[in-house]
This record gives C-alpha cells, sequence and structure tokens, in this order.
C-alpha cells in the first residue's frame, strides 16, 4: 500500500477529529463522559478500517467521518433539549454521601471501595470523611466535595466563629429551560419556581442562561446574552 496514502488518511483522520471536538467545545478535552468515549472509538474504528483497507479511499474516509460528526453534531444538540435523553446517554451525578451520611447503594452502583473513596479524597487535599458534608460522582468519574464550614480555608472553629452550614446549589434553569428532576429533587413545583422569579422581576423563562438556588443562599442567576445588539 502507498505509505503517501497512509499518511494522508492519517492526516485526514487528524484534522476531523480535532475539527469535530473544537466544534462541540473544548470541554470535551477534559471532561469524558461514557458517551464521549464511545463516539471517540467508533472514530478509532473508521479510521483503522480506512488506514490498511487500499480499497477505501480519502473520500470514502472523508464521507464515514462527516457521517461520523452529524450524528453526533445531532445527538449533542437534541440532547440539550431533552433531560431524559442526556440522562440515558450521559448519566447525571450521584450524590454519594448527603449531609454526611453514606449512601451504601450509590457507591456500590458505581463500584466505589471506602479506599478509592479516601484516595480521591486525598487528591483534593481532604484526609478524613468527618470533612465531607456532600459529595457527588459526576458522569466522567471525578468527585465534587462540599466541606462543613468547619473546615473550609482557615477553619471558621480556631477563628471562633459560628458559621451556618451551606447547602449545595441545584440548577433549576438551564438556558432557558426548567429542569423538573431538580424541583423534584428539591421538593418544589414549576409554579413555585415561576412564581419566585416572577418576584425577582424574571417573567420570562427563555431569557435566563443559568439560575441555581440553595436554601441558605436563594438564587443565583444569569440572563441570556443580548445578541442583537445594534
Amino acid at each position: 500500500m502507498d505509505y503517501l496514502l497512509i499518511g494522508a488518511k492519517l492526516l485526514v483522520g487528524f484534522i476531523a477529529l480535532m475539527t469535530v471536538l473544537r466544534v462541540l467545545g473544548k470541554k470535551h478535552l477534559s471532561q469524558m463522559t461514557p458517551y464521549d468515549i464511545i463516539y471517540l472509538l467508533v472514530f478509532g474504528g473508521i479510521l483503522e478500517e480506512s488506514i490498511f483497507d487500499d480499497k477505501v479511499s480519502i473520500f470514502m474516509l472523508l464521507f464515514g467521518v462527516a457521517v461520523w460528526a452529524i450524528v453526533i453534531y445531532i445527538i449533542e444538540k437534541v440532547v440539550t433539549k431533552s433531560n431524559k435523553l442526556r440522562i440515558l446517554l450521559k448519566g447525571e451525578p450521584d450524590k454519594i454521601i448527603a449531609n454526611g451520611k453514606l449512601n451504601k447503594k450509590l457507591i456500590d452502583k458505581n463500584q466505589l471501595e471506602m479506599e478509592q473513596l479516601r484516595t480521591m479524597l486525598r487528591m483534593h487535599g481532604i484526609f478524613s470523611l468527618r470533612e465531607v458534608r456532600d459529595l457527588y460522582i459526576e458522569p466522567g468519574g471525578e468527585i465534587s466535595i462540599n466541606q462543613y464550614a468547619q473546615y473550609k480555608g482557615v477553619t471558621n472553629e480556631d477563628m471562633k466563629l459560628k458559621i451556618d452550614e451551606e447547602d449545595p446549589t441545584i440548577l433549576l434553569v438551564d438556558e432557558g429551560q426548567i429542569k423538573e428532576d431538580a424541583l423534584d429533587s428539591i421538593g418544589k413545583s414549576k409554579q413555585w419556581l415561576k412564581s419566585e422569579l416572577e418576584q425577582l422581576g424574571y417573567a420570562n423563562l427563555k431569557e435566563l442562561l443559568y439560575c441555581e438556588w440553595s436554601r441558605t443562599e436563594g438564587f443565583f442567576i444569569k440572563k441570556q446574552p443580548n445578541r442583537h445588539k445594534k
């Protein structure tokens, strides 16, 4: 097989992969979910078959990569509109520690051993579970930690300050879309959310880019950027 042809296919494949990663967003370079791994494996299969099969031309390779990229792009767009499909394809965070209490079912579900958990905590500078108030395992396998207030930075305990505990925030509106599962998790309704936002001057949910809420801090809201400025 012509070495020049092999090199050309590799170059085309590399350019196609980098283009798709850039189009989908830089988050894919640092956050890998099981879904991301699958589509990269599919791409690897397409490229491998084309390189070692001289019957597959560069144009055939380009066609295969184009179809692969379009399918991924469509799925990404659909996922942003459908919360159920997003959870199905990309998963959702598991809260394995809530208010200091371990959820054994979720620990077993994630096939996580306690020593593994301790190792992950040490990588975040935490050397005892007693410091952890809430802990999430993200879809990509990373952990997110909310420490007890007395262990954050220079401890408030040492400074003799009485600080109220902070509840973790809940994302309620994402790019104009209400996250009903998040509302269910805090025992609130869509009507409650709309009423609260109206009181704050946000009657149109489509104007909201981001809206989070916690029992201790209340709402934190960012509006959609104005793309029609003259």
